[in-house]
């Protein structure tokens, strides 16, 4: 049986559609290709779903039974290498829960981030030290020391994706609340904080917004959530939504245009881009 792991990378996520629409187009049930494997058709839904790792003597077997040309079948089995190794955020799998790693794998893969935030300033744009404040502050039964460090190399090491050639838009609305909620002993943390995020503003590919406490109510302050968009077409648009200790990936269309509708609407209800920068200004003066 094919190994299953804590989440899938989103290279297995793509294969595993690829491969199911492969068998669909030479007209084979999950059921025929099981018996080319001689396995339970449970196993095809597995590799398809990604919920296993892509065997690659199975792979082959497959492409061959799906009359795919040896040239091209090379070429995917060449990827489903590429998508097996472990992603670099396997390193900290220490203290990565396996419902965050997919998260980790959908960023680095998305074209398109947009967020919103009503507690805290986002992970990718968070300093050393915000997030070191945050974590501790957030720590619960026996994380120590070295645990917290090693959440904060992570998050530090994910920021590098917003410096990457091909870095994502990346369009996040906070809430006032994030700004106006004191983070650390003093005020030193949060006048970091804001000079990073004045920074990052500035950046092309980087879209800051504030919703106002003056502007009243928004449809999205029942919590955080994440859209994700991917430049490939196996991927369709997901939103990712956090609780204490869980999360769920939601990739349902009704689901996800409920949510988009929700932030187009705060959007066109919080301060511009521009008029976010004055005020990221204006509350850096204040300390």
């Amino acid at each position: 049986m094919s190994e299953p792991r804590s989440a899938p990378t989103v290279g297995q996520v793509v294969l595993g559609k690829r491969l199911q629409d492969l068998r669909e187009r030479a007209g084979l049930k999950r059921e025929q290709a099981a018996k080319v494997l001689r396995v339970a058709p449970a196993t095809i839904r597995r590799m398809e779903t990604a919920e296993v790792a892509l065997k690659i003597p199975y792979v082959q077997l497959l492409l061959q039974a799906y009359g795919v040309p040896a040239g091209e079948a090379e070429g995917f089995v060449q990827l489903a290498e590429d998508a097996n190794r472990p992603g670099w955020w396997q390193r900290f799998h220490d203290v990565l829960p396996g419902w965050f790693s997919m998260y980790v794998s959908l960023e680095g893969a998305a074209s398109v981030i947009r967020a919103y935030e009503p507690q805290f300033v986002p992970g990718l744009l968070q300093t050393e030290e915000y997030a070191r404040a945050i974590l501790r502050g957030g720590a619960v039964g026996q994380i120590g020391h070295e645990d917290i460090e090693r959440h904060v190399a992570l998050r530090m090491r994910r920021q590098e994706l917003l410096a990457r050639t091909d870095a994502p838009r990346f369009w996040v609305i906070m809430d006032e609340t994030v700004l106006r909620r004191p983070v650390g002993g003093g005020p030193e943390i949060m006048r970091g904080q804001l000079d990073r995020l004045i920074e990052e503003a500035e950046r092309p590919h980087i879209t800051l917004q504030l919703a106002e406490f003056s502007s009243g109510h928004h449809p999205g302050t029942y919590g955080p959530f994440v859209l994700f968009r991917f430049a490939v077409p196996e991927l369709p648009d997901m939103v990712y939504s956090e609780y204490l200790t869980g999360a769920v990936y939601l990739d349902a269309r009704p689901e996800v245009a409920v949510h988009l509708e929700v932030m187009d609407r705060m959007a066109a209800q919080a301060a511009t881009a521009q008029r976010t920068k004055e005020i990221l200004r204006e509350l850096r003066k204040e300390l």
